[in-house]
């Protein structure tokens, strides 16, 4: 007995010497002395906690009585997540159909703006004419008009600055960026139309100037042509909303207003409105009546009398094309140009002809030279202007071509 009390108190003095920390701070050394008794405690507590934390994993891992004893608050815990899950669902899905909603209300309204911008574009390109003017002749500062605003006849209302809006744009703010865009889309309509208006007035100010007139124009011309139906101008003409119909009866307004301007400014462009003699003259005889230089008595004139110096060129006063080109009663060589609409200019008493009957021609075409053939007394350009066979005095017109770019 005595013998195994030794062999455990060598075991254990070998497991559990005496133990010295030495503590050494700012130069003082301290030490704490550990004897084999504490030792052996905080090893055998050391012990305990890990045999319980053994023991309590084991038994939440193997379902032990800890599980069974925790089994039903678990149950309630996993009740209220998944009524969380469900929760989170239905919100989800409501979620989506909304933005399905607000997703397909954005797509009708972007189509119903690319319509309209579409039919505003398609307006723009008849704004800027045949001449296919830049953009820059559409923003009122003047550039590409015809008629100079000192037009007496004319209106003097200034067009109105504009610039073409474009399709860019995103998707935030959708309503409110769309809601803008139809207002600019609205706002630039009636600018145009004003536009359209106010070209017209000028091109029939020229006329005015001219003593023909609109109004004699208008009674001959061939104008018309099918009224465009609101649903060849939108993919949605079904489900038009009021505002959106009334965007497009303005809008076909609008076109009508941009057609007559059209058609008078064709008019004014095919005018014969440059001067007919391509150098400097003087005028030696008045449209009207006057004394005949041959019976010396009261006769009407139907044209000017132009002087230069022989073999002067003369010039197409418009475009057109040659009606007639060659000797004629009184007139002697003369040259006659269909200038459309019913106007034609006529060239008499020339030394030679340049041109050819069935030719086209661009004002300042040389069509022929000046002379004194026919009844005449000395070199000159008998020139005259006929309307719808009607003479018009010839100095209007030129009076009307110094407003014309």
């Amino acid at each position: 007995m005595a013998k195994w009390s030794a062999s455990v108190k060598a075991t254990f003095d070998r497991a559990f010497p005496e133990r010295q920390i030495y503590h050494r701070s700012g130069g003082t050394v301290r030490y704490i002395s550990v004897s084999p008794w504490q030792q052996a405690i905080i090893a055998a507590g050391a012990a305990a906690l890990a045999g319980w934390t053994l023991f309590v994993t084991g038994s939440y891992v193997l379902g032990g009585p800890s599980s069974t004893i925790a089994g039903a608050p678990d149950d309630r815990e996993l009740a209220k997540y998944e009524r969380w899950v469900q929760e989170l669902r239905a919100k989800d899905a409501l979620s989506r159909s909304l933005l399905e909603e607000r997703t397909d209300a954005f797509q009708k309204e972007t189509a119903e703006w690319e319509d309209r911008q579409k039919a505003l574009e398609d307006l723009f390109d008849k704004l800027k004419g045949d001449e296919n003017l830049e953009v820059s002749a559409l923003k009122g500062d003047g550039t590409g008009l015809l008629v100079k605003a000192s037009i007496e006849e004319a209106d003097n209302r200034q067009s109105r600055h504009f610039e073409p809006i474009t399709a860019a744009f995103d998707t935030s703010g959708t309503r409110v960026s769309l809601k803008n865009l139809k207002y600019d889309q609205e706002r630039i309509l009636d600018e145009a139309e004003d536009l359209a208006i106010d070209r017209a007035e000028r091109a029939r100010g020229v006329l005015q100037l001219t003593s023909v007139g609109s109004d004699r124009i208008m009674s001959g011309a061939e104008m018309g042509g099918p009224l465009v139906p609101i649903a060849t101008l939108t993919s949605s003409a079904s489900n038009l909303t009021t505002d959106e119909a009334s965007f497009y009866n303005r809008l076909n307004q609008t076109r009508a207003r941009v057609e007559e301007m059209r058609y008078y400014e064709q008019i004014v462009a095919s005018l014969p409105l440059g001067r007919p003699v391509g150098v400097p003259f003087r005028q030696t005889s008045d449209y009207g009546m006057r004394i005949d230089p041959f019976r010396k008595r009261p006769g009407w004139h139907n044209g000017l009398d132009l002087a230069a110096y022989h073999a002067a060129p003369i010039v197409a006063a418009g475009p057109g094309k040659v009606s007639f080109a060659g000797a004629s009663s009184g007139y002697g060589r003369l040259v006659e140009i269909d200038h459309g609409h019913g106007f034609k200019s006529r060239y008499g008493h020339l030394s030679a002809i340049t041109v050819s009957k069935g030719d086209t021609v661009e004002i300042g075409d040389l069509v022929g030279k000046m002379g004194t053939t026919g009844r005449s007394t000395g070199d000159h350009l008998h020139y005259e202007v006929w309307f719808n066979g009607k003479p018009y005095d010839p100095a209007k017109f030129l009076k009307a071509g110094r407003h014309v770019h």
